[in-house]
């Protein structure tokens, strides 16, 4: 190959850098940050806006003790939450899930079998996950679920684009309102962890099934009305995002 050509297909491949996912000084892979993909709006982690508003969101349900526990206390204290549940949950128990449904809370998918993607898993399996559980989720609710959280948080490139594919936006939680209830930490820590790290637009994430526990129902008797006297106003992942985007669409300055 002359020397001519050979500069010129480093040219081409330099340019094509950014596009390719490269480093241009390394040409190594680039690390693709949580920056990469809200950019993208691949993945949301948390809303940051300047009105009081937090989503709170609670994994792995339903249970059907602790889930109708939660719901009473959110009735109480005028919340709205995002559920993100079980499919094989789901249909040992519909009739939690319809009454999430019914007192307006929004219920989103969390695969069928609570299958952790930080393992490489075919396609095929993937999708059949997310389609069994948003089945279930039209069936008992007779809405089709936006929202998709991988259990764990786990998840890759190819994760993100066949949720995508099936009409998801893959919804995290703000690393500072991770209440780590599932390991029992104790009522107090998990109080804490919430009402400490506050911020408008929040995520914050919770368990409403964790085996043998009732620490979150416990935490959320002083959480729930706190964050209320705070002023914060508790909605579903929906209505936190809706705010923002309809916010800047009326050119309002966002943080």
């Amino acid at each position: 190959m002359s020397v001519f050509k050979t500069a010129t297909l480093i040219g081409v491949c330099v340019s094509a850098a950014v596009a390719c996912g490269y480093n241009q000084t390394q040409a190594q892979p680039l690390k693709k940050t949580r920056a990469y993909y809200e950019e993208r709006e691949e993945v949301v982690w948390e809303v940051p806006m300047k009105e009081k508003l937090i989503a709170l969101t609670f994994d792995d349900g339903p249970n059907p003790v602790t889930t109708p526990k939660i719901l009473d206390l959110l009735a109480e204290n005028d919340a709205k939450s995002t559920f993100f549940v079980v499919g094989k949950r789901m249909d040992r128990y519909p009739d939690v899930v319809r009454r999430e449904a019914k007192e307006g809370h929004e219920v989103a998918n969390h695969t069928y079998n609570h299958l952790y993607l930080n393992h490489r898993i075919s396609q095929q399996r993937l999708e059949d996950e997310l389609s069994r559980t948003e089945k279930q989720i039209v069936s008992l609710t007779g809405k089709h679920s936006l929202w998709f959280r991988p259990p764990g948080g786990f998840f890759n490139d190819s994760v993100v684009r066949i949720a995508r594919e099936r009409g998801y936006t893959m919804v995290l939680w703000s690393w500072h309102q991770d209440t780590k209830d599932w390991s029992s930490p104790g009522t107090r820590r998990i109080v804490d962890r919430v009402l400490k790290n506050v911020r408008n637009g929040d995520i914050v994430l919770f368990h409403d099934h964790v085996e043998g526990s009732m620490q979150t129902v416990q935490a959320l008797e002083t959480i729930l009305p706190e964050l209320k006297r705070r002023g914060y106003r508790m909605v579903t992942v929906s209505e936190l995002i809706q705010h923002k985007k309809s916010n800047t669409l009326l050119g309002k300055p966002q943080p």
